[in-house]
């Protein structure tokens, strides 16, 4: 994730973007804006590989598309909450790519909470996006809008999915309101989400740190 990238960092991963270990889905979300001019689709950077990605990390994009330019886990909070479940667990970057329910945001106006119809919009641009990484046999989905879109994709896919022995695992939004709550309640929220993404990397062969 790069919400907590410095600014010269930010630009090397933008400059980055159509690196060949990225760039099919970098054209996908091409596509994705082109078919929308009044909007935008942010990017995945370039720290994720299409060849080695097993996982997906799925979230509800509330809000605006982060100033990077990169889909993100939401806010700076978020990103930094996943950033320390994947370093506890030892998940590579590159074993895992982000991506958003709703891809578009509308400049200058912040997504609400994702209509029904918005999330169903979610679906082609996903199932087009899991052609591009064909060994990710696993799904995160981060919050309510991504557990309804995970739950059409099953309900679409099934086939596809049981072909690739895939595995959905719904865990918190770590962004926001969301993760509003006591300690001791962001702590098993965190611990809930540190598991999904244990399980995740077991399914795959990757070895899991402290195990």
């Amino acid at each position: 994730m790069t919400s907590v990238a410095t600014e010269s960092l930010r630009e090397q991963l933008w400059n980055r973007r159509y690196d060949e270990n990225i760039a099919p889905v970098t054209e996908l979300c091409d596509t994705l804006a082109q078919a929308r001019p009044e909007q935008q689709v942010a990017y995945v950077d370039p720290v994720h590989d299409i060849d080695e990605c097993r996982i997906i990390s799925l979230f509800s994009n509330v809000g605006e598309m982060d100033p990077s330019g990169f889909v993100t886990a939401g806010d700076e909070q978020a990103a930094t909450r996943l950033l320390g479940i994947h370093w506890q667990i030892g998940l590579r970057p590159s074993f895992v790519m982000p991506w958003n329910v709703h891809p578009w945001f509308t400049p200058g106006e912040p997504n609400g909470r994702l209509t029904a119809p918005q999330i169903e919009q979610g679906l082609r641009p996903l199932v087009k996006f899991l052609t591009l990484v064909p060994r990710v046999s696993a799904l995160v989905a981060h919050g309510t809008e991504a557990h309804r879109l995970a739950d059409q994709l099953l309900k679409a896919q099934g086939p596809m999915l049981y072909k690739r022995g895939f595995g959905i695992y719904k865990v918190r939004s770590l962004s926001g309101r969301s993760f509003a709550g006591s300690a001791e309640r962001q702590e098993q929220w965190l611990l809930e989400s540190a598991k999904a993404y244990a399980e995740c990397m077991t399914r795959n062969g990757i070895p899991v740190k402290g195990r």
